[in-house]
Order: structure tokens, then sequence, then C-alpha cells
């Protein structure tokens, strides 16, 4: 019985040394493979001519510094992938071939990617492709800017409400050294009340954030225009206008789910006095290349309404004439219930180059009542000298001048045709 004991302690033990001696064996085989395919990875490398690699780093440093070529880095298929089958590739791309490991490719751009040992180019990625658009609106002012305000709007339309979000301004040309800046804003046609923003002190580069609320109809929202009015205010409590931006909604998509965020330059107020009539503000520009001349009918203020008709539309109509013989005319869209009606509408006719000396455009402000006639609130007529003179000559000859470039200028409305 002992011996038979003894036999099978012994046969035990041989099996156990055998399988200790198995997992040894199996752990060191892994270990070697691991290492060898380690060095077959950089074996390439230790054996390149050092200094070809060194040579082609510098070559490709020299490169990329070079303005001239394309910024474009290399697209590589690494040394594990060599030998694959690349033949279902795009017409464009062609297949590679079978080559010294540690030769550059014939094309593409050099680069010290190349010295990679089996690291094959088959294209490039140009890196300005995947950037975003860069925002200019705070880079680019224009000369002669005065300052460019930011802000948002939205509108809910269950509770009727406009959302208007003051978001920064920028560039302020202020009287003084130092400058304390706050905003005034309106919605159009009513000039009596406003809100006002907080007053941010000792800043030309004010940030706002501020919301603001109208309560407004959705019938009546796209006869409103929005206006800010941009203050500086002095050591003595005084309040200089810096500047001021109107925002007419007649064209916006309005939703809950829909914000715009809007920016717009600064515009100086203009101190004259409104003429008798009122007056009327339009830019002109013409392309002698396509022969087109162009109308922008910005704004009107201090029109004549009629006292018993409060709520009439105001619209303008443009026409082109040539030798006194009408042409053709467009309108604007009629705005409700303002004597200072804000359009930026643009409008455009076809006119050679020899008609400049012969045609002209007339501006007429026009009032309507349903069930009445229209009445003529004034009107402005510019052209050649045959048929203008004074501001309305000076505002012709100078989109003459200025090809492709909008001339704008305010005229006083006249009766007179």
């Amino acid at each position: 019985a002992e011996q038979a004991v003894a036999v099978a302690g012994g046969i035990i033990g041989g099996i156990l040394l055998f399988a200790l001696l198995g997992i040894t064996a199996y752990l060191l085989w892994k270990k070697f493979c691991h290492f060898f395919s380690y060095e077959k990875l950089i074996n390439p490398v230790k054996t390149a001519n050092a200094n070809a690699i060194f040579q082609d780093q510098a070559n490709s440093e020299i490169q990329l510094e070079s303005t001239s070529r394309s910024r474009s880095v290399p697209f590589i298929i690494p040394p594990t992938l060599h030998g694959r089958d690349w033949i279902h590739l795009t017409n464009e791309e062609q297949v590679q071939e079978d080559r010294d490991p540690f030769m550059s490719p014939h094309s593409g751009p050099r680069s010290s990617f190349h010295s990679l040992a089996g690291a094959y180019v088959v294209g490039t990625i140009n890196p300005d492709l995947y950037k975003f658009p860069e925002d200019k609106s705070e880079t680019d002012f224009p000369d002669g800017n005065i300052g460019r305000l930011w802000f948002s709007i939205e509108y809910e339309q269950e509770s009727e409400r406009l959302l208007v979000s003051l978001i920064k301004v920028r560039k302020l040309q202020p009287p003084a050294d130092s400058c304390s800046p706050f905003v005034k804003i309106y919605l159009l046609p009513d000039e009596r009340s406003y809100l006002q923003s907080k007053t941010k002190r000792k800043t030309l580069n004010p940030q706002f954030d501020e919301n603001f609320v109208f309560q407004v109809s959705s019938k009546m929202l796209f006869q409103r225009t929005l206006k800010f009015l941009v203050y500086h205010v002095d050591t003595q409590k005084k309040h200089h206008l810096l500047g001021q931006v109107t925002f007419p909604l007649k064209n916006e998509a309005l939703t809950e789910d829909n914000k715009l965020i809007i920016w717009r330059d600064l515009e100086k107020e203009d101190l004259e006095p409104p003429s008798e009539h009122g007056d009327l503000q339009f830019s002109l520009s013409y392309n002698d290349y396509l022969g087109r001349l162009t109308v922008v009918v910005l704004r009107a203020r201090g029109l004549k309404l009629q006292e018993e008709s409060p709520a009439v539309g105001v619209y303008v109509k443009v026409s082109l004439m040539n030798h006194n013989k009408f042409i053709k005319s467009k309108k604007t869209a009629a705005l409700l219930g303002t004597s200072n009606p804000v359009y930026n509408e643009t409008f455009s006719f076809k006119a050679d180059q020899t008609e400049l000396d012969t045609a002209s455009l007339s501006l007429s402000v026009l009032q309507s009542n349903k069930g009445e006639k229209t009445l003529l609130l004034g009107r402005v007529v510019v052209g050649p000298f045959m048929y203008t003179r004074g501001k309305e000559l000076e505002h012709w000859n100078e989109m003459i001048s200025k090809p492709k470039e909008l001339v704008k200028r305010w005229h006083a409305l006249c009766h007179s045709t």
C-alpha cells in the first residue's frame, strides 16, 4: 500500500512539474515573439543611412517653412499594411508598387514622415480644409467706422413677445478720451417709449449681454423696426449720441426655434432738421459691366401724414425715366402709421451706359388709404444736368464716377414735378 501511494505521488508530482515547465516555455515563447516583432519594425531604421534621413528631414523643414508650397500633411500607410491588395482604389489614385522601403516615393510632397521605415505616402491632407471659417466681424472694420453693434432677436408666437438680446458694441469713437456707453432700444414707429441698458464704465468695447422684451402682435410685427441708439455719458452726466442702428423686421423669419444673431455698423445721426415735406434717404449704384442701375430705398423722416388717417400705409415708388418718358417703376412695401418709415429695399433697372445722360430717377413718397385716392407726400428727382441741379445732380455724378459702389445721401422732398 505504501508503495502504491509513493508511485501515485510521483506520478502527480511529475505531471505538475511537466505542466509548470510547459507554462514557463509558453510565456518565454510569447515574450520572444513580441520582442522579435518589435525588432522587425525598428531594425530597418537602424540599418538606414543616417545621413540620408537627416538630409530628408532638413529638406522637409525647409519645405514646410516655405510659403510658396502647399501646407499639406502626408497620408501614409504603415509598414504592417505593406503588401495588402490596394487595387480597389479610385481612378485618380495609383497602386503602390513594391520598392525599397528606405526609398522616398517619387510622387507626393516630401516630409520628415518619409524617414519612417516602410511607410508609403498615398496622398496628402490639406489642414486648411478642416478649419472653421474665421469670424471677421470683430476684425474687419471699414474706414470711417464709428462702431459696431451685435444683438439677437426671436419671437414667441404664443405670448406675442419680441425678445431682443443686446450683446456687445465694439470700436466706439467717443468725443473724449474716456467712454461710458449705454444703449436705448426703440420699437418704431413708437418713439415715445424705449428700453435702456446699463451703463458700462470707461470702455470702448462694452459687453452688455442684456435681454429686453417688447409686446407686439404677430400682425403688426413685420411693420415694426428696431432702433438702437448708443450714447456716451460724460463727467457732467450729459448724454452724447455716438451712433445708431435701425433694423426693419419685415424680411426676417422670426420664430422661437430661430434665434438670429446680427451685427450692424453704427451710423451717424443726421443733425439737419427735416425739410418742409420731409426727407428721403437712398443709395445709387451703377454697374457699367452689366448695365444695371441699382437703387436702395433706405428710409424717410419728417413726413407730413394726414392727421385724420394715422394708420395709413406709406410707400415709395421708384420710376426710371428717359427723355421724360416713363420706362419702368417699382414700389416698396407700405408701412403703417409712421412718419419715419425704414424700408431697406433694393431695386434694379436695366440702363445702358449711353443712356445715363438722358435718363433720370423719380422717387415719390405716397400715402394710401383704403377706398381713397393715393396722396403724394413728396418727390425727389436725381439725374444728369438736363434735369437736376444741386445735391440731386451731385448724387448722380458721384454714382457715375464710382462704378459698382453704393453712394448714399439724404434728399429733401418737394411737391413740384
